[in-house]
């Protein structure tokens, strides 16, 4: 049985829906902490709603945010826990999905996704995965999970915007690279940006090529 996840929402300008966006926060973090990232995107995507749910589980490493999985170098979970935790969280991201595609009335291929670090990396994991095909993902300083089941598990292609600061203390520049090598050779139409001198965050720059993205797909 998949949980409900708890979300918020930011209606579109035009109060038309046609488009979707959902934000994937990452770990500690909440629905709340990325929803501001509609503010200076929605004037360009004026008939776009925004959704940021709260990733399912109590994060273990901050009591006061939440986790999509458990991190085993972080919290000390064993590797069992963090593959289970995966596979739960998907479920849930899927439902979630589905149900704001109904909510709003649209098309697989009219909703984005845009994670953040463990948002990103549930958003490639479940993007790729799905039956029917998303409009498109934004990935910002995450990584590509499962990289060498990719191509056995993958099911549809959406194209993917890799976007990732060069100074990341978190999350390795490096995995950027090693995500990208993964999707092209799968043949996903596969887009990167670097932040130059940016840390485990979003910088202006990041944040307008991702508009870009989005507005090529949902505008």
């Amino acid at each position: 049985m998949t949980r409900k996840l708890n979300a918020k929402r930011k209606p579109s300008q035009s109060g038309d829906v046609k488009s979707a966006v959902i934000f994937l926060h990452g770990y500690g973090a909440d629905g709340a902490d990325l929803l501001g990232l509609a503010d200076p995107l929605a004037p360009h995507l004026p008939d776009t709603a925004f959704h940021a749910p709260d990733a399912p589980e109590r994060c273990t490493g901050n009591p006061f945010g939440f986790q999509w999985f458990p991190i085993p170098w972080l919290d000390g979970s064993s590797d069992a826990e963090a593959e289970a935790g995966l596979a739960a969280a998907a479920d849930d991201l899927n439902a979630y999905i589905d149900s704001v595609l109904a909510t709003e009335g649209l098309a697989p291929d009219r909703l984005a996704l845009v994670g953040f670090s463990q948002g990103t990396m549930m958003s490639l994991h479940v993007a790729l995965r799905r039956d029917e095909e998303l409009a498109g993902v934004v990935a910002f300083s995450g990584r590509l999970l499962r990289p060498d089941r990719l191509m056995t598990e993958m099911k549809v292609k959406p194209p993917v915007l890799l976007v990732h600061g060069d100074a990341d203390p978190v999350v390795p520049f490096d995995d950027m690279r090693k995500a990208a090598e993964a999707l092209v050779e799968a043949r996903v139409e596969t887009y990167a940006h670097v932040m130059k001198g940016t840390g485990h965050g979003i910088a202006p720059d990041g944040l307008g090529v991702a508009l870009n993205f989005l507005r090529d797909r949902l505008g």
